[in-house]
């Protein structure tokens, strides 16, 4: 089956967004991008396709309200942010949603909502409830009482693991890459695009590096660990530059756009 048989069949997809995507460099959050992302994700959900928003942010949001210009390294600080800049976040998508008569709804997970058994079960009644009632979840990591051994510790990882609990067909990272290369474009001038990944191997693995804004968390070996995560699962995923959220559309038509891993 081609790619665009394939993404022409997906019709539950968890879209993940970065604080890179959502955020000018100077880590204000970006109401344009955000707007236009909406704008995209109301259009799909309308035709009957089933939308789950992984979404970054929360703390660069609270930077800008705060006028901190940097992630903080204190744990206790980031928390607080990201508390001060959570219900914003969420207010800015209900508004933007809100134009298209969309309803969304927010959802904080930590890493033992997914992990424990009852809390799983939990959780996924809860996603399954929201999609059924033709509501788009909103996801983000609860950062505000996130700690070591209950964190996620990046939203890669926990789009993954949510796409993974909610059977989903299809997972889309979008970030500030095109999609995964041989070596960092940013860096090299030899790297060359991989359009199709079918197995992640030590090369590849060995050359992601971590890279992102002041704010994000994620880079390309985090990524990695999220496709390996969809592909245990059986879930193919996109690695796509976000800076067009229209890009989506593309990819839902079956065009040929960032790196798409699948195992089929």
């Amino acid at each position: 089956m081609s790619r665009k048989e394939k993404l022409l069949n997906k019709k539950r997809i968890v879209i993940k967004v970065g604080s890179s995507t959502l955020s000018f460099p100077n880590g204000r959050i970006n109401l344009q991008r955000v707007e236009e992302l909406t704008t995209v994700l109301a259009g799909i959900h309308q035709k009957d396709l089933e939308i789950i928003l992984v979404t970054s942010g929360s703390v660069a949001v609270g930077g800008g309200i705060l006028g901190v210009d940097e992630k903080p390294a204190d744990l206790a600080e980031k928390q607080a942010l990201a508390a001060v800049g959570q219900s914003e976040l969420i207010k800015i998508y209900q508004k933007f949603f809100h134009n298209y008569k969309q309803t969304v709804a927010q959802v904080l997970l930590t890493k033992d909502g997914i992990t424990h058994p009852i809390r799983r079960k939990n959780a996924f009644n809860t996603l399954s409830s929201l999609l059924e009632m033709n509501i788009l979840p909103i996801i983000n990591e609860n950062d505000t009482v996130s700690t070591h051994g209950i964190k996620f510790g990046n939203n890669d990882v926990l789009s993954a693991h949510v796409a993974e609990l909610i059977q989903a067909d299809l997972l889309i990272m979008l970030s500030d890459i095109d999609g995964l290369y041989t070596e960092d474009p940013k860096k090299s001038k030899n790297a060359k695009f991989i359009p199709t990944v079918t197995e992640i191997s030590k090369e590849m693995e060995q050359s992601a590096k971590d890279s992102g804004n002041s704010f994000g968390t994620g880079g390309m070996a985090t990524k990695l660990d999220a496709v390996k995560i969809c592909f245990d699962a059986g879930i193919d995923t996109i690695l796509v530059n976000g800076k067009e959220p229209k890009i989506i559309n593309e990819i839902m038509k079956g065009k040929e756009k960032g790196t798409y891993f699948t195992r089929n």
